[in-house]
């Protein structure tokens, strides 16, 4: 069995977490994949508290496995979202979208680990400094907000920079990503995109069909000028933020205009209109399976590679 100090980190089987994903990472997805040995994790998003104590409250109902909560540094809402996590006991908390210092001391207080998404290495070496227990290293490949780094190049990068332990996120869906993420000296990974594209989660159909007949290059980033790069599948919406944005719209404006838009993508399945945030392995998955087919397959076959990667050596 594929075990890592990630595994006794977070007591899981798997040294596989699920991506926070905002709208998505419903309790449906996070006990599912808890339960099938990976870390779910709830995607708060910018929901009020009282939403946030509900999903983890229906995901103990779900699982009794540890599971984390993704909080939004930017999210209006973020003191109350962390004063629930403490209230409710939450294991593990992701953080995005910001700078989560503020909070490392309180989290850690409260026996809570606290694991920064960075995108830079020194980034990973603040939070780790700040008192982080792990760092997810996300490679621009990823879905959502993005940096400008690909996790080939992040991931060692940040792996030389700090002492804790460190996970690869960002263009991973399969066992082959998976062994490559642990060459880089990534003790597990993160999945985003290929978890949307599983049986538990509650995404609309349309927009997990439209992932998985994509075809490369299927993504492209936009919303620079809102200080958060979005990746997504490009469709009508891209095109007319790529206009407003050479246009020189206000911030403000763009604000406005892209308000509500992720939800219209995600769970209402408006492909046109809607923000279809995906990472750049939309195409490469091509079927909506289990999280435990998921989890198990992605596991069997890093194995697999890693023990075979020998074979293709040859000799002098």
């Amino acid at each position: 069995m594929l075990k890592t100090v990630v595994c006794d980190l977070f007591d899981i089987r798997y040294p596989v977490l699920q991506g926070g994903m905002a709208h998505i990472g419903t309790y449906e997805l996070v006990s599912a994949v808890s339960n099938a040995g990976g870390l779910g994790i709830i995607g708060s998003g910018f929901y009020e508290p009282e939403w946030v104590r509900n999903q983890i409250r229906m995901t103990k109902q779900h699982t009794t496995r540890p599971f984390g909560v993704n909080i939004q540094m930017a999210s209006p809402h973020v003191r109350q979202v962390a004063d629930v996590v403490i209230e409710e006991g939450v294991a593990i908390v992701t953080t995005g979208a910001g700078n989560p210092e503020p909070f490392i001391a309180e989290f850690k207080h409260a026996g809570i680990k606290t694991v920064p998404v960075v995108n830079s290495p020194s980034a990973a070496i603040h939070m780790e400094y700040a008192g982080a227990e792990a760092i997810i290293a996300e490679g621009t490949e990823s879905g959502g907000h993005v940096g400008e780094t690909t996790t080939m190049v992040l991931v060692p990068e940040v792996v030389d920079s700090v002492k804790v332990p460190v996970i690869a996120a960002g263009g991973i869906c399969d066992g082959r990503g998976m062994a490559a993420a642990m060459a880089l000296g990534a003790s597990g990974i993160q999945m985003g995109t290929r978890f949307a594209c599983s049986k538990e989660c509650i995404a609309h159909p349309d927009y997990k069909r439209r992932i998985m007949e994509a075809a490369l290059p299927a993504t492209v980033v936009t919303r620079q000028m809102l200080g958060y790069p979005q990746r997504s599948l490009k469709n009508e919406l891209t095109d007319r933020v790529i206009e407003l944005e050479k246009a020189g719209v206000s911030i403000e404006e763009l604000e406005m205009f892209d308000r509500g838009r992720m939800y219209l993508g995600l769970i209402e399945g408006d492909l046109q209109e809607g923000a279809l945030l995906a990472g750049q392995i939309a195409g490469r998955i091509k079927e909506e399976k289990s999280v435990k087919e998921i989890i198990e397959e992605t596991v069997s076959e890093a194995e697999m590679v890693m023990s075979s990667l020998r074979k293709l050596i040859t000799e002098a």
